[in-house]
This record gives structure tokens, C-alpha cells and sequence, in this order.
């Protein structure tokens, strides 16, 4: 079922880049530009999402120490919940906070920051891994980055729009 609504949500937010490329660049040549825009989002969203997410965070693989306290954790609720074992990654943050990233569950990755583990006992900090296994497995994590990406995109392509509206009305436009 997640399916199903990842492919309508995508469906229906490459068609609206595609009719306000359609709109803003003109004709034909703006739908296409448009698909093209989108087809190049959904491709690296889809590929590269978790690399990306990682990155921007500064994820890194856990230390030692953070290994042999995450590890044993994950591993067993992965066999509870009947996943595969995602990658590991802490955030050198004092932020006490914890995602879930990747395609699929055999790319799942789950990061937690420095903050979380220092704040959480091993019950509370479970848990919170416990929450972020559900998002892996069930696909939530793909979907909310596609439609972020796209969505980034569509304001994007209507900011535009909006200059372009000030500009060729004469008006000066100083934005929000």
C-alpha cells in the first residue's frame, strides 16, 4: 500500500513541475524541462537520499564504544521486527534527535546524535530506535524525501514565477 501512495504522491508532483514549467518557461519546451527537472530529482532522491541526508548532518560511523552500545541494540530489534540490519551513523550534535534514511530496508541507515545517547537510558534510546526501525520498514523514509525534493522544487519554479510576474508588471517586488 505504501507503494502505491509513494508512486501517486510522485505522480501527481511531477505533474504539477511539469504544468508550472508548462507555464512559466512556455509550451512545450516548458513541460519538458519540467519532466526533465523532475526526472533528475526523483533519480538522485531515489539513489543517493541517504547519502545526502547523512552528509548535510555530518553522520559518521560510531565510535567503539557507540558501536558496542548500538549494535547488540539494533540487531535485536531487527530480528524482532524481521529487517535487516540498517548502517549506523551518530550526528556530533548536543541535540538530543534520531532519523531513519534510505530506500528500502536493505538501505535503511539509522543516525542518533550525541545529544540523544548522552540524555536517553539504553530503554529510552531503544525505543527511539524502535520508532525509527517502523520508518524503514515501512518505506516512509524514501517517500517523505522524494516529495520534499520535489516539493523544494515546485516552490522553487513558483518563486520564479513570482519574479517574473513583478518584473514584467513593472512593480518592484522585495519578497517575504
Amino acid at each position: 500500500m505504501n507503494l502505491l501512495k509513494t508512486v501517486t504522491l510522485l505522480s501527481f508532483l511531477t505533474a504539477l513541475l511539469v504544468l508550472i514549467s508548462y507555464s512559466l518557461i512556455g509550451g512545450t519546451m516548458g513541460a519538458i524541462t519540467g519532466l526533465a527537472i523532475a526526472t533528475a530529482i526523483n533519480f538522485t532522491s531515489w539513489f543517493y537520499s541517504d547519502q545526502i541526508a547523512l552528509a548535510v548532518y555530518g553522520a559518521k560511523p560510531p565510535t567503539r564504544s557507540q558501536t558496542q552500545l548500538l549494535e547488540p541494540m539494533v540487531e535485536r530489534l531487527c530480528d524482532r521486527a524481521d529487517l535487516p540490519l540498517p548502517k549506523i551513523y551518530v550526528i556530533p550534535s548536543g541535540a538530543a534527535n534520531a532519523f531513519a534514511t534510505g530506500r528500502n530496508p536493505k538501505h535503511g541507515a539509522i543516525a542518533v546524535t550525541i545529544g540523544l545517547l548522552q540524555l536517553l537510558s539504553n530503554d529510552e534510546l531503544e525505543a527511539v530506535i524502535a520508532h525509527e526501525l517502523t520508518h524503514i520498514k515501512n518505506r516512509d523514509t524514501l517517500t517523505q524525501t522524494i516529495a520534499a525534493t520535489l516539493a523544494g522544487a515546485i516552490s522553487a519554479m513558483a518563486e520564479i514565477a513570482n519574479h517574473r510576474l513583478w518584473s514584467f508588471t513593472g512593480w518592484r517586488h522585495s519578497g517575504f
